[in-house]
């Protein structure tokens, strides 16, 4: 903003005479505002649903593969969602410390309905995904105004970080769902509306939190108008959404307090999300680590938004809105920067847990959505005293041009390459092979996904053995100790060995190669079932 107080008051005028035609021209046709969410819609669907067959051999394999297997334990052994249940530690029981499992059970209710389809979670996903485009709309709306929640639902719907958490069998879409809504039925209970909405903003506000803990950041934005209803001595309204909070933090205590119990309590002893954290590394650990900024630069730049966004972004947030005249309107337009201060104090608190599994990002969406919406209306308004002429709509076609062409469609791309397509094709072949009740052990391209186990369809270890505290990711230093714990997989009930033959630990040694002396066991000691291009299978033989 420039230090001219005659050009500050111009660009305000500016922006209310903006949102004024477009009002004027609303009330004319009272439909627009409708169609024009409805095709924005649209768009998130085209571009949450293209490719929403892909197997689960992206680069979130790892993670969507445990998720899956959730769900296929509800549908095949037990119905209770406070059990949730991975196939990658041996004939189980292989119960885990994990957050609420919505998106996995309603999958496994489509598995019951329709059968077996890897993609089911993604389907899922997807929807819950048009779920937040609808939410940041009408949160926008009431934030800030109806020109600003379309800018925003369209980021969002074109953010290439978005598109591919929306339709990747993750729990994060339904948090960012659960909680944009629940922030937005609040919004609209302070804004004056029906005493029901606190409640189900409650409901709404808590399932998503459950559904994946960074959630309790949007909280932020609730506690900030709690707060303001204190300052203005509502203290009646204040104080029942302080009971109200207190009851969604019990419940979110409580549940995660069973499910650290149930991580500690059953083999591989394993509680999703720990670790990472300032106060496990250290401070100075951070610090020196510069908080893991490089990492977040380079997820940012070549993963998840590309230089379009970035620049709409940092426009967004360098020129703020003028303050509104109405003081209510004034306490609801920072919203949004409530919540992106809330999700940057998580990041700092926990930024080696995020970068490392970088679909945590995805409570920052909408924040950043809405102010890159803010940054591409006024790149396309410019000095326009309306945003109705040809060269504000021809300025606009070519933001969201330059968007797609240089954001959107090379890293979505990008990121749904089928980087685990061997540790598939690995699961497939041992699926062939496979009696019933067979138990398998599989080494995937990456070592330590379960991606190989999970399209087995049967139940088994990954190689080395993973969970709690074990290192899974990388092979052991000698053939000596390998051998001896696949003795005692063999010993456990383990009846095939698979291996991808390009199979390769995080310090980047390749199975065949530095395990050698194990192959050579296997031929001695196993029946070689399969040995193709791409892969490697033995049946392990009784001693």
């Amino acid at each position: 903003m420039s230090d001219d107080p005659k050009l500050n008051r111009a660009e305000g005028r500016q922006c209310q005479q903006q949102t004024s035609d477009w009002d004027m021209v609303a009330r004319k046709y009272p439909s627009l505002n409708t169609a024009v969410l409805l095709g924005i819609l649209f768009i998130a669907i085209v571009f949450r649903f293209h490719k929403i067959t892909l197997p689960l051999v992206d680069g979130f394999s790892w993670r969507e593969i445990s998720t899956a297997m959730m769900a296929d334990n509800f549908q095949q052994r037990s119905w209770n969602i406070f059990f949730p249940e991975v196939s990658w530690t041996g004939p189980g029981p292989s119960y885990q410390g994990r957050e609420f499992q919505i998106v996995s059970y309603l999958t496994a209710l489509l598995y019951q309905l329709f059968g077996w389809q890897d993609w089911f979670g993604r389907v899922v996903a997807a929807f819950f995904g048009l779920v937040t485009v609808f939410s940041l709309h009408r949160l926008t709306a009431l934030c800030w105004d109806k020109m600003h929640a379309h800018a925003a639902a369209l980021a969002y719907a074109l953010m290439p970080a978005a598109i591919m958490i929306d339709s990747s069998f993750l729990p994060d879409p339904a948090m960012l769902a659960l909680v944009t809504l629940g922030v937005w039925l609040f919004v609209e209970y302070w804004a004056g509306g029906s005493r029901w909405l606190l409640p189900l903003a409650t409901l709404s506000f808590s399932l998503g939190v459950l559904s994946k803990p960074p959630g309790i950041a949007a909280g932020a934005a609730i506690f900030y108008l709690m707060v303001c209803w204190i300052l203005e001595k509502r203290r009646k309204q204040a104080s029942w959404v302080f009971l109200s909070g207190l009851l969604s933090l019990a419940i979110i205590g409580a549940y995660f307090s069973w499910a650290i119990y149930l991580g500690r309590s059953y083999p591989p002893f394993h509680i999703a999300g720990t670790g990472g954290y300032i106060w496990d590394d250290g401070f100075w650990t951070y610090v020196r680590d510069r908080f893991y900024f490089n990492s977040l630069w380079n997820t940012s730049v070549l993963w998840f938004y590309g230089y379009p966004f970035l620049v709409l972004l940092a426009v967004g947030l360098w020129m703020p809105r003028n303050p509104a005249k109405d003081p209510k309107q004034r306490v609801l337009s920072a919203i949004p920067y409530v919540w992106l201060a809330a999700a940057i104090i998580l990041y700092l608190a926990a930024a080696g847990e995020i970068t490392s599994n970088v679909w945590n990002f995805h409570i920052f969406h909408v924040p950043i959505a809405m102010f890159c919406g803010h940054g591409a209306l006024l790149l396309a308004t410019l000095s326009s005293r309306t945003v109705l002429t040809p060269a504000v709509v021809l300025r606009s076609i070519f933001i969201v041009a330059i968007a797609l062409a240089w954001s959107t469609l090379p890293l979505v791309r990008t990121m749904k390459k089928p980087i685990a397509m061997n540790g598939k094709l690995l699961g497939e072949e041992l699926a062939r092979l496979a009696q019933p009740g067979d138990l398998v052990v599989a080494i995937a391209p990456e070592v330590g996904d379960p991606v190989a186990v999970y399209y087995s369809r049967a139940r088994g270890w990954v190689f080395p053995p993973g969970g709690g505290d074990a290192e899974w990711s990388k092979f052991v230093a000698d053939d000596a100790t390998a051998i001896a714990q696949l003795e005692e997989l063999r010993a456990q009930g383990a009846d095939l060995f698979g291996v991808a033959k390009n199979a390769t630990d995080k310090e980047g040694r390749l199975f065949i190669e530095h395990h050698d002396g194990v192959i050579d066991h296997l031929d001695k000691t196993a029946t070689k079932l399969a040995d193709l291009n791409n892969l490697l299978i033995y049946r392990i033989t009784r001693p």
